[in-house]
């Protein structure tokens, strides 16, 4: 796809099974359902899933966007509306023994702190506790990690972890909860440390382009970071009911290549014909992730970073519908 020219066009180009796709789903046995469906993966997840074959897909949200809802039912997946938080609520939620748990909460955390270890931490031990027969694959944050060299290739599963600010530590707590129930109930679990996955409407590649096009200074003090195409995100997510194991399995997920945000500016830029403004200067180490583990079981992602450059700028330029929501990737204190 050269270019991607609308929404539809990008749904589309997110949910479009690859034939490693096809092949896992033929082998999923049963129903999969995933929790927090309404956030920014869920719903091409869903739909990926739908036209990958599978018979039944359920995705459970608050859905305080009822619009949300009627486009994920007429996208053939079934729909639940629940509070994870509320307890009855999920106890209501019918059996599936396969589970996205995507549901977390970030943006707001500073200031909203007890809420924040509640979604990050308190719920993956419930859903943990709720479904103990059921594969769980919970996806995670690459935030977890201390900040990485910019010359080496990112954090890998066995480093230490050192997460900076409260919504990287409530991350973790969710995660060592995972792992705790992974093994009391011998629960088959997985781990996804996701590093912002981007597409046209969200992430980092987005931010960087919309302030080359307005003409705002790009803060270079996070100065490297990591980057994969959501559908690609999405293909793994899809492969991986067969990596859960007791213990559980942790894997990062992210691009292969540690991107120098400068270049992408510049290289945004010229796509745009904007000069880049720049502020501050990069540091030695960033929040950087390497994903060689899930590679070598699934092969590396198939969408590259320039077809990621050229797509964004594209979408900027026609101004073209974003989700209004900043990663804040540049933030090193961990407030977001």
């Amino acid at each position: 796809m050269s270019t991607i020219e609308d929404e539809s066009d990008l749904i589309n180009q997110l949910s479009e099974p690859s034939r490693e796709v096809f092949e896992a789903a033929s082998k999923i046995d049963g129903d999969v359902m995933i929790l927090g469906i309404a956030g920014k993966m869920g719903p091409t997840l869903g739909e990926l899933l739908v036209r990958a074959g599978l018979n039944t897909v359920i995705g459970v949200s608050r859905f305080s966007n009822p619009s949300e809802r009627n486009k994920l039912e007429t996208a053939g997946i079934r729909t639940i509306r629940c509070d994870l938080m509320d307890d009855e609520g999920v106890r209501k939620l019918p059996d599936a023994p396969n589970i996205f748990l995507l549901a977390g909460f970030k943006f707001g955390a500073a200031g909203n702190e007890p809420l924040t270890w509640a979604m990050n931490a308190m719920l993956p031990a419930k859903v943990m506790q709720r479904f103990p027969d059921s594969r769980i694959v919970y996806v995670s944050s690459g935030n977890v990690y201390r900040f990485a060299s910019v010359e080496g290739t990112g954090a890998i599963e066995s480093d230490p972890l050192d997460p900076v600010g409260e919504y990287a530590q409530s991350r973790l707590a969710g995660e060592r909860l995972v792992e705790y129930f992974s093994v009391k109930n011998e629960t088959p679990a997985a781990i996804i440390r996701l590093f912002y996955a981007t597409e046209l409407r969200y992430g980092i590649i987005l931010d960087i382009a919309q302030r080359v096009w307005r003409q705002e200074p790009i803060d270079l003090s996070m100065g490297s970071v990591n980057q994969i195409w959501q559908g690609d995100a999405n293909s793994y997510l899809a492969q991986s009911f067969p990596l859960c194991s007791s213990p559980a399995t942790v894997l990062n997920l992210t691009g292969p290549d540690v991107l120098s945000v400068r270049t992408l500016a510049n290289e945004l830029g010229e796509e745009m014909k904007k000069e880049p403004l720049f502020a501050g200067e990069e540091q030695s180490t960033a929040l950087l992730g390497d994903a060689s583990k899930i590679f070598e079981k699934l092969g590396t992602p198939k969408i590259k970073p320039d077809q990621m450059i050229s797509w964004v700028a594209h979408w900027v330029m026609k101004d073209e519908k974003t989700h209004g929501k900043p990663t804040k990737y540049e933030s090193r204190t961990g407030t977001f």
